[in-house]
């Protein structure tokens, strides 16, 4: 296993400065060099799995979840996903204001993530049969291993340094256990929707090459027919419906997937400046961590 624009730029600094999104400049409560992360996170299956969407696999795996603000909003209800639909062991370790190169081995003090939550070190320790990586792409520079490399200033060279992080992520994983990857694609972005398309062409050929696997977790937060166009409301699924809180306008049958001051992250609370899981039902969440289950539990079943 292995065009600037600067009318967009400008709006997306101030939307990500204000709720503390990982390609945004520094958050307000801390320097760059100081990681934004909640203690890494161990959750075991209880001894029987409730009634779900989906039958427990056979064998109940072990799952590691690495990310930036995506992740760290998510990574209680995915948690909760996969202890009942699978009866997984599971450990999240997310750092706000990351990508790829802060959970590289050998980046020092240039990354957000300390030594001892690497991907490498975390699989060596851990040895989880699935690692997770879900990432915006932190196109705009905030953390130091970037090298200033910004999608605005050089799409090219930003694209090939995202791709040759993924395959050295890839490679270091390999070498500490057993683990398949599971790339979590992303959903669509207004302000640079191109980027999001091939990002998620890289772990598509990631994927490929490898024994890695995609869980189009973005597609669960795409309007039906037009995978890449930014859409705040989506009608609401009959499991949404059947369960309170989630189907957030159901006189209109439309749940919320953003809030209106933030086009990026699904939490339906405000984002705080100390990172930390989401405290509210909110329905993209929900999407995506389903989707992320659906595709471990498929996995596991061959």
């Amino acid at each position: 296993m292995r065009k600037p624009w600067i009318v967009g730029v400008l709006l997306a600094a101030v939307l990500l400065g204000a709720c503390g999104d990982p390609a945004s400049g520094p958050e307000a409560a801390a320097p760059p060099e100081v990681p934004q992360a909640s203690a890494t996170t161990h959750q075991r299956a209880p001894a029987s799995p409730g009634t779900s969407a989906k039958a427990p696999a056979a064998k109940a795996p072990s799952v590691l979840y690495l990310g930036d603000s995506l992740a760290m909003e998510a990574q209680k209800v995915l948690g909760q996903e996969l202890r009942r639909d699978l009866r997984a062991t599971y450990t999240s370790a997310p750092y706000s204001g990351t990508t790829l190169c802060d959970y590289l081995e050998g980046t020092g003090k240039r990354s957000l993530v300390p030594v001892a939550d690497k991907a490498a070190a975390l699989v060596r320790r851990l040895r989880p049969d699935f690692v997770v990586l879900q990432f915006w792409g932190n196109a705009w520079g905030y953390t130091p291993c970037m090298d200033g490399i910004t999608y605005d200033a050089s799409p090219g060279k930003y694209f090939e340094r995202y791709a040759a992080d993924m395959e050295r992520l890839a490679d270091q994983i390999a070498a500490a256990g057993d683990a398949r990857i599971v790339w979590v694609s992303q959903g669509p972005d207004p302000i640079t929707p191109d980027r999001v398309r091939r990002i998620n062409a890289l772990y598509e050929a990631q994927a490929a090459a490898s024994e890695d696997l995609v869980a189009d977790a973005g597609k669960a937060v795409s309007a039906a027919g037009a995978r890449y166009s930014w859409v705040q409301y989506l009608p609401c699924t009959g499991y949404e419906r059947e369960l309170s809180g989630y189907c957030t306008q159901p006189g209109r049958d439309r749940t919320a997937l953003h809030r209106d001051d933030d086009y990026l992250h699904f939490c339906l609370a405000p984002t705080t400046s100390t990172p930390k899981p989401c405290p509210v039902r909110s329905p993209g969440i929900l999407r995506i961590a389903r989707e992320i289950t659906r595709m471990i539990g498929r996995a596991e079943l061959g």
